[in-house]
């Protein structure tokens, strides 16, 4: 049997180091990046994505940032065939494919294939939208478990996004968005060195997370997401100002909250974040935990080097 071509996973939760190990590890190994995460596939929102700055891209361009515009909307089948053909790409050149990042539905995605769920529909989900206008979330949820239970008990009552993708697809396909979710696409044709850095704490990360947000509000963040605003097609209920952090700073540029609670509400949500990555990353096998106490770049490229000459 033919050995598949190698690939790197480096995962972690948000502040965690990630985007400095993965160019470090390309000074030093013969990869190139590919970026895992869901709010820096969009253009023009930088500060509060904590993306590569044009410096760190320089030295170590990243794959799939900047790929959407904020009024677009990108799926994890979307992500899967991007990155599939960059890592191909990659391959082609005798370089190894490194993905970076912490959208764990992405990696998730990618090791382990989607099932074919339909295309988002256009009118479907503009019926539904006035729906939850007119009914409200509740109702909306409520339907939906009366359809499909499973998704249902899954989604969180209070988020409206992943509700309405739930009976979009029931109304769109005529089946339950968890029975096509049941049947598993193929997984990557790669072998998968995967690395997790995460700080030795939780108090160490969480104060990480707390210092990131204020310094990202120094260099301009609520600037940055009122230019957004300024452009008068967006608007908080869209997936890319749904991220962490934009639409905490929305609703206080809306007047919803004072300064004070944006910053409590915009650290607090990310630090839910973390939690739910970490929560993922303890499930999942197969990972080289790095140690933080020593060098971990130096400990990084042992790994690697050892899974190159992995199993055929």
């Amino acid at each position: 049997m033919a050995q598949l071509p190698p690939a790197i996973l480096l995962m972690g939760p948000t502040a965690s180091g990630k985007t400095d190990l993965a160019i470090a590890l390309r000074e030093h190994l013969p990869v190139e990046l590919i970026s895992v995460d869901s709010a820096m596939i969009y253009r023009g929102m930088d500060i509060g994505t904590a993306k590569p700055t044009p410096e760190e891209r320089a030295r170590a361009p990243h794959r799939l940032i900047d790929i959407c515009d904020p009024a677009e909307s990108y799926s994890a089948a979307q992500f899967c065939e991007d990155a599939l053909r960059e890592m191909r790409e990659i391959t082609a050149t005798g370089r190894i494919p490194l993905l970076v990042g912490g959208t764990m539905l992405y990696f998730r995605a990618l090791q382990s294939g989607l099932s074919r769920l339909p295309q988002a529909d256009v009118a479907v989900r503009a019926r539904l939208q006035a729906a939850l206008a007119i009914e409200g979330l509740p109702a909306l949820h409520e339907r939906l478990a009366q359809v499909d239970p499973l998704a249902a008990k899954r989604i969180h009552p209070n988020d409206p996004q992943r509700t309405l993708r739930a009976l979009e697809v029931w109304e769109v396909s005529g089946r339950p968005l968890s029975e096509l979710q049941a049947s598993a696409g193929r997984a990557m044709p790669f072998r998968a060195t995967k690395l997790v850095r995460s700080p030795p704490s939780r108090d160490l990360l969480h104060a990480r997370i707390n210092q990131r947000f204020l310094a990202m509000l120094a260099l301009g963040f609520d600037e940055e997401v009122r230019r957004l605003m300024a452009r008068g097609d967006l608007n908080a209920e869209m997936p890319s100002m749904r991220s962490v952090g934009y639409r905490q700073v929305w609703a206080w540029l809306e007047g919803g909250v004072d300064r004070t609670e944006m910053i409590a509400r915009g650290q607090a949500a990310t630090r839910q974040l973390a939690k739910r990555q970490m929560t993922w990353l303890r499930k999942e096998s197969g990972c080289h935990w790095l140690d933080e106490t020593a060098d971990i770049t130096r400990q990084a490229m042992r790994i690697v080097r050892q899974g190159l000459q992995g199993p055929v």
